[in-house]
């Protein structure tokens, strides 16, 4: 089995590859590609790779390229993790909608739409060259803004699934709250990428005991510390929403927040100079511990359960995704791309039935979605009209002003990455 990671050279990869190690029965891998644009930092990455597998005993061949077309050529399956701009334009995304007194972050808002607007002719053509050498392989989609990203791709046609390392992450604390094995925790996760709640918590499987209510009772405070949210909004919603509905929720007091303390691109830069030097120790064969607060936890367990899936290699049968709607959710578009619990083989991913939303959830979405439309318009057409009526739509932002002042930002900070402006 051969399978290509396009942003190989991602410091967050030695993450990917210790799961590929751990659970190679689950995903025998028998070569695996590093592909990068950034030679320097692809070997050091792909020198840890090599002996992170070496290790643990794990046959397979690491191999690093900057060629997009040779590195994916005959794989089975393709990994997309790009941050086009790297993240000295994730630093730009987090403080320039400030300027407005709206939140400033890399997948929400404004910031969100700029990185939809690098991200998706970049991912498109690295998806068409897959396809010319290998129409058979699947593309899963780690790249943010992953719900506008995964939808550009299925509506190009392409063999393509979202995922998110959001729901993974309930999962086992949820476990670890309940004292059950992970893979006993069900959940009933909806709504779009990075706008989702847990609004059920079943232990089994679908059609398990919903042991939420008792959850948010008994572990209520340590829910609500680890979303930041005061544990009276979680009792009054009696769901688990998305640590990123506190952007929505809290909208006012987060950029507050933001304004009196360094970026996170601040501080994942500084932590990524720290691991690059790491990475440069030939002594180094395990992940070191600082990769735990680079983001992005458990996210090598989901990546490796997907890919079996798809790929006809046993992975659990129900996963967290990000696929097309398809009636799933009656109040949006077939063809609108949602996260939700999804039966996966190899096939695709065919999301289960959800019940009726409550309209606190619903209209939240179906506002969302309406701006990922026009998002994703903007991002293929290009265009400032386009650009302003997709932040003109966004909850957060919905002001003629502000939407005016933020379309002028985004364009003086993003011109190098967009061929239109």
């Amino acid at each position: 089995m051969k399978l290509a990671v396009v942003g190989g050279g991602s410091t967050y990869t030695p993450e990917l590859i210790d799961g590929f190690a751990r659970l190679r029965d689950t995903l025998p891998i028998g070569e695996l590609v590093l592909v990068d644009p950034a030679a320097d930092r692809l070997e050091l990455v792909g020198g840890l790779a090599r002996r992170i597998f070496a290790k643990q005993g794990h046959p397979g061949r690491i191999v690093t390229t900057s060629d997009v077309d040779a590195g994916v050529a005959d794989a089975d399956a393709v990994l997309l993790q790009l941050r086009v701009g790297g993240q000295a334009a994730r630093q730009q995304d987090e403080t320039w909608p400030l300027e407005c007194g709206c939140v400033g972050q890399e997948t929400t808002g404004a910031g969100g739409l700029a990185k939809a607007l690098r991200t998706v002719p970049v991912v498109l053509d690295i998806a068409e060259r897959v396809r010319r050498t290998n129409p058979n392989a699947w593309i899963i989609d780690f790249t943010n803004p992953v719900g506008i990203v995964t939808r550009a791709l299925l509506q190009a046609g392409h063999k393509a699934v979202g995922l998110c390392n959001v729901a993974i992450g309930f999962q086992r604390k949820f476990a670890k709250l309940l004292d059950v094995a992970p893979g006993e925790v069900h959940l009933d996760h909806v709504g779009l990428n990075h706008l989702t709640w847990e609004t059920g918590i079943r232990i089994g499987g679908p059609g398990g005991d919903d042991v939420l209510p008792r959850l948010l009772e008994r572990h209520g405070d340590a829910v609500a510390e680890d979303l930041h949210m005061p544990r009276e909004l979680v009792d009054r919603l009696g769901v688990v929403p998305s640590y990123y509905l506190r952007y929505y929720y809290q909208h006012d007091a987060v950029v507050d927040e933001l304004r009196t303390k360094p970026s996170r691109a601040a501080e994942v830069a500084a932590m990524e100079r720290e691991l690059l030097a790491m990475y440069g120790d030939p002594a180094l064969d395990e992940k070191p511990e600082l990769l735990a607060r680079r983001g992005g936890a458990f996210y090598s367990e989901a990546a490796v359960d997907l890919a079996a899936s798809l790929l006809g290699n046993g992975g659990s049968p129900y996963q967290v995704v990000n696929t097309v709607n398809n009636g799933t959710l009656p109040f949006l578009p077939d063809d609108a791309v949602i996260e939700v619990q999804a039966a996966v083989d190899g096939s695709g991913a065919k999301p289960l039935a959800v019940p009726a939303l409550d309209p606190l959830y619903s209209g939240l979405i179906a506002n969302v979605t309406a701006y990922e439309d026009l998002a994703l318009d903007a991002a293929l057409r290009g265009g400032r009209d386009r650009v302003f009526k997709a932040l003109l739509a966004h909850p957060l932002i919905g002001q003629y002003a502000y939407a005016e002042k933020l379309t002028d930002s985004l364009l003086a900070h993003n011109r190098e990455h967009l061929a239109w402006a």
